[in-house]
């Protein structure tokens, strides 16, 4: 009976180790992303990404893969600022085979809250980010007002994407 519990418990306790130590990879790997774009460190930043990944930014014509979103951001981190974005809460989820993992991030930013949410693979033992969505967090109180703000421009986009 000893022997069971005792392979119960190892079981158990691995596990969980084994378990936190995926979330502390994929941690570890967000934080150092952010961190690279706080400190306008260009080759870092990327090379955290996968090389067919997507880059999605708060704006609608803003949906890059990772050539066009590098060099479109060039210019922030040539610059030596980029940008800013301190983790408030994150949620990360794995596959079974714990090759693919997903998550969402409240960030506070230059933009106030932020909401960021993605997919990383596993490339061999390291992280890569694969897919990434910003979006600016907007309370449901100032929904009506925001919608009405950005209207003239979201027409003239929907014109323009439904004519392709």
């Amino acid at each position: 009976m000893q022997k069971i519990s005792f392979l119960t418990l190892l079981f158990f306790f691995g596990s969980f180790a084994f378990g936190q130590s995926k979330k502390s990879s994929m941690n570890n790997l967000l934080e150092e992303w952010h961190e690279a774009a706080a400190e306008a460190n260009y080759e870092n930043y990327f090379s955290l990404m996968a090389e067919e990944s997507v880059f999605i930014g708060t704006d609608p014509t803003e949906n890059w893969n990772k050539q066009e979103f590098m060099k479109w951001a060039k210019p922030y981190f040539d610059r030596g600022t980029a940008w800013s974005f301190s983790t408030l809460e994150r949620n990360i989820f794995f596959a079974e085979d714990a090759k693919i993992a997903w998550f969402d991030e409240l960030l506070d930013t230059q933009m106030g809250i932020c909401r960021g949410s993605g997919v990383a693979v596993k490339e061999g033992d390291t992280w890569k980010v694969k897919h990434y969505v910003l979006s600016i967090a907007v309370p449901n109180e100032h929904v009506d007002s925001l919608t009405s703000l950005k209207e003239d421009f979201d027409r003239r986009l929907i014109t323009k994407l439904r004519a392709n």
